[in-house]
């Protein structure tokens, strides 16, 4: 895998520098102003490439149609390879980039750096002879594993398929569709939201949004809800499509709202939880963590409970906090940041949590895998895993998706491992999804692999869709819902 993400320099020193007037967000991204924080700092700053490989730029990030987050510093990228990592990264920057190996040596080149934008500003500073891709070869540092031909056992016929606008998009969403009362829900990201029969694929209704949708799809209490690039959330009537109300929120939101028929509940980029009336969107109550100073592009959505809310932030803890008016009830950690520099530090939980029975399950980057009672956050269980997805249940055992596409089977409640498998690594699979006597993953290539929840071997491959796919796929009754990249949204059955 290859992840391109970005930082940026210390605000204080950028500040002093008198850089937070030619490289704030707004003229350094061409985004449309919104109010932001206190805090909010100027978007010069470091581009990390795997392995350790950081590139620095000196320059606007303009010159692409990139949309980086208003606040907080994000994953902008997961690639599969290295290729379109530089591809991506001829488009951003236009200039004065400097690419250096390793990390020790990107925090020294950066104090130099700021020396030299405090004397010439990010406008003065140019090193034209310097191209630092051309230091990369073409060879991917972690190229995708090959697909080998495997012993088929089961197969899958498609029963329908309706297409949902431009699926993804250009940016790298992770929207995901929604079933409820036999309909589901899935949005793409230039705006289109369509309600499906799940049992003959008829459309119910079509809405078109003015605006990028970033987070969703949210279902359930007569409420269809997504975010969007403006910081809004979006509440749809679940019968018609008709918009009820869309209210701003501090920042993007790129999971699924949810709700529980009291208040929507929607967790921004910038860490914060906030609760919206739902019969007008106002704002009931708002909670707040400490962003750190790296993290993953993306969130956990927000589970809600009888009476809680229970959500995972990039710092690595989950909190639980009372439904109707926010207050805190416990908060534990999943991980603890370790490591000198901050890309070692990142330790977000970005997969969706696991509500199971008295217990939740979630996973971190870099970190753990933990259980916590709902009432009490009290440890249950955990292990050491490095995950940014979601978690299946299935055959007493848990399953997931370490940040490598390796797929692990653990004995549920202990740190037994009945089976590892290594064939799709570096294939930038989905969360797994339990459907019958199998696991479903699906990859960056468009493939849905099928795996034994026995031993853990391929036992099923299709391609849904040649755009890859990125949002979860969906089990339900028996069957597999597939929304590919390009807009597919597709119902298989299993044979």
């Amino acid at each position: 895998m290859t992840s391109l993400a970005y930082s940026q320099f210390c605000y204080q020193d950028a500040l002093s520098s008198g850089l937070s007037r030619k490289c704030n967000a707004e003229s350094a991204l061409g985004v449309n102003p919104r109010p932001a924080g206190p805090k909010q700092a100027p978007y010069c700053g470091v581009v990390a490439l795997g392995n350790g490989i950081t590139i620095t730029c000196a320059r606007r990030l303009a010159s692409a149609r990139t949309r980086l987050p208003q606040s907080g510093h994000r994953l902008v990228q997961r690639l599969p390879s290295l290729k379109q990592a530089k591809q991506i990264m001829s488009s951003i920057f236009t200039s004065s980039v400097v690419l250096v190996q390793k990390m020790a040596t990107a925090i020294r080149l950066l104090t130099v750096l700021i020396l030299a934008f405090s004397l010439t500003g990010c406008a003065g500073f140019n090193i034209p002879s310097l191209n630092p891709l051309a230091l990369f070869s073409d060879d991917e540092t972690d190229p995708p594993t090959p697909l080998l031909s495997i012993d088929t056992e089961v197969s899958l016929s498609r029963q329908w398929s309706v297409n949902v606008g431009n699926g993804q998009g250009d940016n790298y969403t992770e929207i995901t569709p929604s079933i409820d009362n036999g309909v589901i829900y899935a949005a793409s990201e230039n705006g289109n939201i369509v309600a499906v029969d799940i049992n003959s694929g008829n459309t119910v209704w079509r809405n078109r949004l003015d605006a990028i949708i970033t987070g969703g799809v949210g279902a359930g209490n007569g409420l269809v809800m997504v975010a969007t690039e403006d910081a809004e959330v979006v509440v749809l009537d679940q019968n018609s499509g008709e918009i009820k109300w869309r209210h701003a929120v501090s920042s993007e939101v790129l999971s699924a709202p949810q709700t529980n028929g009291d208040v929507v509940v929607a967790q921004t980029v910038d860490d914060k939880l906030v609760a919206l009336d739902v019969g007008d969107g106002e704002q009931r109550w708002i909670y707040e963590t400490t962003q750190p100073a790296l993290t993953l592009r993306g969130s956990s959505k927000p589970v809600i409970t009888t009476d809680s809310v229970i959500a995972g932030f990039s710092n690595g803890t989950l909190v639980a906090v009372d439904a109707g008016d926010g207050v805190y009830r416990w908060e534990e950690r999943v991980a603890v940041p370790e490591g000198e520099y901050d890309i070692d530090r990142v330790i977000d939980i970005d997969g969706d949590l696991l509500l199971d029975g008295g217990r939740i399950l979630a996973a971190s980057y870099q970190g753990n895998l933990m259980a916590f009672e709902i009432t009490s956050g009290r440890i249950v269980w955990g292990m050491k895993a490095s995950s940014y997805h979601g978690m299946a249940q299935g055959f007493g055992n848990i399953y997931y998706c370490d940040d490598k596409s390796q797929v692990n089977a653990i004995r549920d409640n202990s740190e037994d491992i009945v089976w590892e498998n290594t064939d799709l690594l570096n294939r930038e699979i989905t969360a797994p999804t339990s459907i019958g006597n199998y696991v479903a993953v699906a990859d960056f290539e468009g493939y849905v692999h099928f795996l034994s929840q026995i031993d853990g071997r391929i036992v099923g491959r299709i391609r849904a869709d040649n755009d890859g796919v990125r949002a979860n796929l969906i089990a339900n009754n028996g069957r597999l819902y597939v929304f590919g990249n390009s807009g597919r949204l597709s119902a298989y059955n299993l044979q």
